[in-house]
């Protein structure tokens, strides 16, 4: 089988403009989540969200003209993969046909869904855009970074709630490595921020109704009380070693591992159990080869909701038993946000960076232990320590499970 490296990386996330400032507040345990800015917070329970802040499509080669055309998700999608592919070099090195893209989003164009149902209530059919099922449907990020860069190799925009990003790296991972492609772009991206989706969490209980910024996102704390809402995209490039070395590109780390799994239980809650989500876990530990659980570093879902953490807590016990409390944890949420489609590739690029700096992220704003969530999770601070793996797991609404295992190279 063939070896799969990381290339390239980038992202637009609440907390920076690229991975490489989003990384840095990372370190410093930067919070990105404040009051919402988009829309009238009357009536709304919460009232928190991890925005992005500053962006500018232009800086990132859509002009007005062109980004007026594409959803806010595609125009963080498109950012995040000219950063990558720029960092990465991939670009002229590769063969059309065997560049790919697998970029993904859990809600797609909803925001553009919303404005253009208002106009159609406003001022009849013909006001709708031409652009409206563009700009809406999911599988334009991919197409779009595609149709920029030339990727006519495998293309797909994975769909799998809170845990697309995750489930579209894996899968480029396994195109990559039995043959299909040389490289492939692949991350998510999201932009929900939005009365309508805000609302529909707000229905589901999902969302935490603090108004406090620095106690809403408390991942593994006992006082945690639902997710707060993130935005942005995150993208890898993934390229197959051999392929990397030949022309010289420089490798953050190597994509070992990849498990895929569904719970079969519910709607929006995990199986208490763990059955499942563990199997994900330990599928990519198993195929990255890890059987130290004190060299490993696990950058959880870690949403911060009451299921969730506990649920997440018993999955790495089930995978390692007592050897869980030599994980080193964290939960990047708690500085992001619940990023959805978007999350597993941002913290795919937090795991691989603290492979390379030798550095562990905190969970911030941690005060209150919960015995049910009794593992290392880094409180508060970052932690220097050099580990060789890490674990970045994903739970989606509708059973997706997903974990990726990076090695350091």
């Amino acid at each position: 089988m063939r070896r799969v490296v990381v290339t390239g990386m980038g992202a637009i996330t609440p907390i920076g403009l690229s991975a490489g400032e989003t990384w840095q507040a990372m370190k410093e345990g930067k919070n990105g989540i404040d009051r919402i800015t988009r829309f009238d917070l009357t009536d709304f329970k919460a009232t928190l969200a991890a925005e992005v802040k500053g962006f500018d499509p232009a800086a990132f080669d859509m002009p007005k003209g062109v980004s007026r055309k594409m959803d806010l998700f595609t125009q963080y999608a498109v950012a995040a993969a000219e950063q990558a592919i720029a960092d990465s070099g991939i670009d002229g090195n590769i063969a059309p046909e065997r560049y790919g893209v697998y970029l993904g989003s859990g809600i797609g164009g909803i925001t553009t869904l919303m404005t253009e149902h208002s106009k159609l209530l406003e001022g009849g059919v013909k006001k709708i855009s031409p652009f409206f099922v563009p700009m809406m449907i999911v599988n334009m990020a991919s197409g779009t970074v595609a149709m920029r860069h030339k990727c006519e190799g495998p293309s797909l925009p994975v769909v799998t709630a809170c845990a697309t990003s995750t489930n579209a790296i894996g899968e480029a991972y396994r195109a990559i490595k039995h043959g299909y492609a040389d490289a492939i772009v692949a991350g998510g991206s999201e932009a929900a921020v939005n009365p309508l989706s805000v609302g529909g969490f707000i229905s589901c209980m999902a969302l935490s109704f603090s108004t406090d910024k620095d106690r809403a996102s408390l991942p593994f704390d006992k006082e945690r009380g639902g997710f707060v809402m993130g935005e942005g995209s995150g993208v890898l490039v993934l390229e197959e070693y051999e392929h990397a070395v030949a022309r010289g590109a420089k490798i953050y780390a190597e994509l070992a591992g990849y498990g895929n799994t569904n719970d079969a239980y519910h709607m929006t809650a995990p199986n208490p159990e763990a059955t499942s989500s563990a199997r994900a876990i330990e599928l990519a530990a198993k195929e990255a080869g890890i059987k130290d659980a004190g060299d490993v570093y696990v950058n959880a879902h870690g949403t911060g909701t009451a299921l969730n953490d506990k649920t997440e807590t018993a999955a790495l016990k089930r995978v390692f038993g007592e050897g869980a409390y030599k994980l080193k944890v964290s939960s990047t949420k708690s500085m992001t946000g619940h990023m959805l489609g978007a999350a597993g590739a941002v913290e795919a690029i937090a795991s691989v960076m603290a492979l390379k700096d030798g550095v562990i992220p905190p969970t911030i704003n941690y005060k209150v232990k919960d015995d049910e969530c009794d593992l290392d999770i880094t409180p508060n601070v970052a932690v220097k320590v050099q580990k060789t793996f890490a674990l970045s797991s994903s739970l989606g609404f509708g059973g997706h499970n997903g974990c990726l295992a990076f090695k350091r190279i």
